[in-house]
C-alpha cells in the first residue's frame, strides 16, 4: 500500500486512477443511499466528490454497493479448486471470503492449510482462512492428521488469518477440555475473533460456552435459539448453503436493532447451487424478496462480518477502504453488474473480465494411501438381524433399524427387493486397511455401487453398493482417479467426478464439476437410487457426530451412546 500516495490522492495534489461517476453509493455507516462520484488510486477509495483523474466512468446512476463477504464458507464443499471458486463467485460479487479449511485439514493436516493460504495469495480477491480448531472432529474414525496448539501456532501471525475456526467441540468447551481451552487461549492472546458451533446449546451450558470468548454460531436453526444466542452476545451467522438451509426460519429475529449482530455465510454449498442461485447475491435476492430491507440486508453481507473479523479495510464503500464494490441497477434484486476488486474491474455480467489473470490450481500432492491387496467387503453372517442405518429424506440426521438381512452360504448380501444395502468405510490415509462395513436403507438402488472420497470429517472413501464386485471397482477408480466421486454398474464406471485436490477438490472449473456432478446423479438415478443428490447424502453417512447411526472406518457407531456397536444384533 502506497500510503503517502493515497494521501495526497485523497488531498486532489494529484490525479487518481479512476473516477466512477454518478453513482448511487451504498453507504453501510450512515444506512443512506448517496449520490456520489468515488475516487479510486493504487487499489483503494480516496475520496468523493469532483477528482482530476486518468479515467472517467460514467455509472449511469446505478448503486455502488462494498463487496459481498462470506463469513463462514469450506471451499472444499465446492468441490473446485481455490481459482475455480474465485471464478465462481467473484463474478457473482463476493470480494472477500473467511474460509475454514476443515476439511483438507483432516486430509493433510498442516500442509493443508498451508496449501489454501498460499492458493488464496495468487488470488484477485481476498481469502481469509480461520484456523481449523477439531482435527480430528473425534476419535472414532481415522484422519489423516491430528493437529494440536503447537501447530496452530505459526499460523496466528499470519495477516490471512483473523479468527479460530468453528469450535465444534463445544462439549470440551463446557467440560474445560485442556488441549481445547489451550487453543481458545492461545488465539485469544494474539487477538484472533473465535467462531462457534454449537447447535442446540442453551442455558448454562451456553454461558459456559460463551465465557470461553466465543463469538458466533451459524448453526441455529430456530428464530428462538438465534434470539437466546443473540442476547447472550453471540453475533449470529444465518447459514444458507446445500445441505443446511435456515436463512426461512431466522430471518424473523432481524431486525432494525439487532441487524449489526447479524451476517450471511454458506457454510457448505455444492456446484449445481452456486451456479443456479448465487452466492452471497442468492442469499441477498432471497431475504429481500422476504421482505428485509435492501440496505439491512447489504450491511449484512458487508459491514458487519468485517467488524466482528476486525478487517478494517474492508466492508464498506468509504476514504482509506480497498475498493472492492459491486454494481447493480437495482436494490430490490441485486444481479452483479460489474465487479470491482482492489480497484480494478473484475467481472463483468456474471463472467471474469479477460484481462484477469487466475493461475490454474498448484499442485497438490496424493492423498490416496489405500491398502487395495487387501479390499475386502464380505460380511460374514453372524446373526438374523442387523443394524440398518437409514437415510431420512433431505436430512442428515439418520435413524437406527433391525432389520433381517439376506444371506447365503455363510455371506451376507444386500437386498433390493427390501432396499437393503451394503456400505463400507475404507481408510485413506495411512493404509491401515481399516474397513468398516454395515448396512443402509433409502437409497434405493437396484444394481451397481458408488463411491466417494468426500466424507466428512475424516474424508475416508465411503462406498454402497449391491455387489461386492461393484464396490471393488468403485473404490479402486476412487483411488486411480486421485480422489474423487463415481457411478459403478457391472463392473463398468458410468460416471466420474476427479477430485485429485486431497480427494475433494477438482482442478477444472465450477460450470464442469457442475455437469459431471449431474451426470452422476443421472447415472445413480438410472439404476433406481431415488435421492436427489445421492453424493451428498453419502458423504454425511460416515459423520460420527450427527444422530443416529453412522459408520467410519471403525465400525457402526451409535452416536446416542457414543460408542462403535455390534453390527449383528441377534
Amino acid at each position: 500500500m502506497d500510503l503517502a500516495g493515497l494521501i495526497s490522492a485523497a488531498r486532489g495534489d494529484q490525479a487518481v486512477d479512476r473516477l466512477l461517476e454518478n453513482a448511487r453509493v451504498v453507504n453501510v455507516y450512515s444506512g443512506e443511499v448517496e449520490s456520489r462520484h468515488v475516487a479510486l488510486y493504487d487499489g483503494y477509495i480516496v475520496g468523493f466528490g469532483e477528482y482530476e483523474a486518468r479515467e472517467r466512468v460514467d455509472m449511469g446512476n446505478r448503486f455502488l454497493v462494498p463487496g459481498f463477504i462470506d463469513a463462514h464458507v469450506h471451499i472444499e464443499s465446492s468441490m473446485t479448486g481455490v481459482p475455480g471458486f474465485v471464478r465462481a463467485v467473484l463474478p457473482r460479487g463476493t470480494t472477500s471470503v473467511i474460509a475454514d479449511p476443515h476439511e483438507i485439514a483432516n486430509v493433510m493436516g498442516v500442509k493443508g492449510i498451508e496449501y489454501m493460504i498460499n492458493e488464496g495469495q495468487r488470488m484477485p480477491m481476498n481469502l481469509f482462512f480461520a484456523l481449523p480448531s477439531c482435527v480430528p472432529a473425534t476419535d472414532m474414525e481415522t484422519s489423516g492428521a491430528r493437529l494440536d496448539a503447537e501447530a496452530l501456532a505459526p499460523f496466528l501471525s499470519n495477516p490471512q488469518v483473523p479468527a479460530l475456526g468453528e469450535m465444534m467441540n463445544f462439549p470440551g468447551v463446557i467440560h474445560y477440555d485442556p488441549q481445547v481451552i489451550k487453543k481458545i487461549k492461545m488465539a485469544a492472546e494474539a487477538g484472533k475473533t473465535i467462531d462457534g458451533h454449537c447447535p442446540g446449546l442453551s442455558g448454562k451450558a451456553l454461558n459456559a460456552y460463551l465465557a470461553a470468548g466465543i463469538a458466533s454460531d451459524h448453526e441455529c436453526v430456530s428464530a428462538e435459539e438465534a434470539r437466546e444466542k443473540l442476547s447472550a452476545g453471540m453475533y449470529i451467522m444465518i447459514r444458507e448453503g446445500t445441505g443446511a438451509k435456515n436463512l426461512d426460519d431466522l430471518l424473523p429475529m432481524v431486525t432494525p436493532r439487532n441487524a449489526h449482530r447479524v451476517m450471511w455465510c454458506t457454510d457448505d454449498r455444492h456446484p449445481q447451487e452456486i451456479c443456479h442461485e448465487g452466492h452471497i447475491d442468492g442469499i441477498l435476492r432471497r431475504a429481500i424478496h422476504a421482505g428485509l430491507d435492501p440496505v439491512t440486508a447489504i450491511q449484512m453481507a458487508t459491514l458487519n462480518p468485517a467488524r466482528y473479523f476486525n478487517l478494517p479495510r474492508i466492508g464498506a464503500i468509504a476514504p482509506g477502504m480497498r475498493a472492492d464494490m459491486v454494481v447493480v441497477s437495482d436494490l430490490t434484486r441485486p444481479v452483479s453488474e460489474q465487479v470491482y476488486a482492489g480497484g480494478v474491474l473484475a467481472a463483468e455480467n456474471g463472467e471474469m473480465h479477460p484481462h484477469i489473470e487466475i493461475p490454474g490450481p498448484a499442485y497438490c500432492p496424493s492423498a490416496m494411501h489405500v491398502d487395495l491387496e487387501h479390499l475386502d467387503f464380505q460380511i460374514p453372517a453372524r446373526g438374523q438381524r442387523a443394524r440398518v442405518i437409514e437415510i431420512i429424506p433431505d436430512q442428515i440426521v439418520t435413524r437406527q433399524k433391525f432389520l433381517p438381512i439376506k444371506q447365503k452360504n455363510g455371506l451376507t448380501l444386500a437386498d433390493t427387493t427390501n432396499d437393503i444395502l451394503k456400505i463400507a468405510v475404507v481408510e485413506r490415509h495411512h493404509k491401515t486397511g481399516n474397513i468398516g462395513k454395515g448396512f443402509v436403507t433409502g437409497i434405493g438402488i437396484k444394481k451397481g455401487a458408488m463411491a466417494s472420497s468426500v466424507a466428512h470429517d475424516s474424508h475416508n472413501i465411503v462406498v454402497v453398493g449391491v455387489n461386492d464386485e461393484d464396490m471393488r471397482t468403485a473404490v479402486e477408480h476412487v483411488v486411480t482417479m486421485q480422489g474423487g466421486l463415481c457411478v459403478v454398474c457391472d463392473r463398468s464406471v458410468k460416471a466420474e467426478l476427479a477430485l485429485p485436490i486431497a480427494g475433494l477438490m477438482s482442478t477444472e472449473s465450477i460450470d464442469t464439476v457442475r455437469q459431471q456432478a449431474d451426470r452422476l446423479n443421472d447415472a445413480a438415478g438410472a439404476m433406481g437410487c431415488r435421492l436427489p443428490n445421492p453424493f451428498m447424502t453419502l458423504s454425511f453417512l460416515a459423520l460420527p457426530v450427527i444422530p443416529e447411526l453412522k459408520i467410519t472406518d471403525k465400525g457402526l457407531f451409535d452416536v446416542d451412546k457414543f460408542a462403535h456397536v455390534p453390527l449383528f444384533v441377534d
